[in-house]
């Protein structure tokens, strides 16, 4: 059994749902020689998330950053936590909903998403900045 961890640094990302599935792959552990195993990914923030969904069509991120600005939106009168700005909370509360990790299988040295799938990066922040995702890598070689 093979454990490997790495830090991935991600670029800052605009507010919105980006597909960062390649920049996983070529920052991450290096799965080729990976049999069988699981990639565990988990974004070191509080108003960001990781997801897994289609990534062809462009217009599912849009549709995704939109649905949730409608069921978390800013200024919210119920709201305390508003000294970091209008986007802050909601972010929180987006992040819970989303989710800050992903465990994906690895089958022969690649991971074993299906045809339409990506990672994305859910970024809740109008300028969240750089992001940090710990990939973790547990396999069979």
């Amino acid at each position: 059994m093979i454990w490997d961890q790495t830090m991935i640094q991600l670029q800052e990302y605009p507010r919105g749902v980006h597909l960062i599935t390649n920049e996983v792959l070529s920052n991450g552990p290096e799965l080729v020689n990976c049999q069988v195993g699981l990639l565990h990914l988990f974004i070191q923030h509080t108003s960001a998330s990781l997801a897994i969904n289609e990534n062809a069509d462009p217009d599912v991120r849009g549709d995704v950053e939109r649905h949730l600005n409608v069921m978390v939106p800013e200024n919210a009168p119920h709201y305390e936590h508003t000294l970091e700005g209008p986007d802050d909370m909601p972010a929180h509360i987006k992040s819970i909903l989303v989710g800050p990790s992903l465990t994906i299988p690895v089958s022969d040295g690649h991971l074993a998403l299906g045809t339409w799938q990506g990672i994305y990066l859910c970024e809740h922040r109008n300028r969240g900045g750089g992001r940090r995702i710990v990939a973790t890598l547990q396999g069979r070689w």
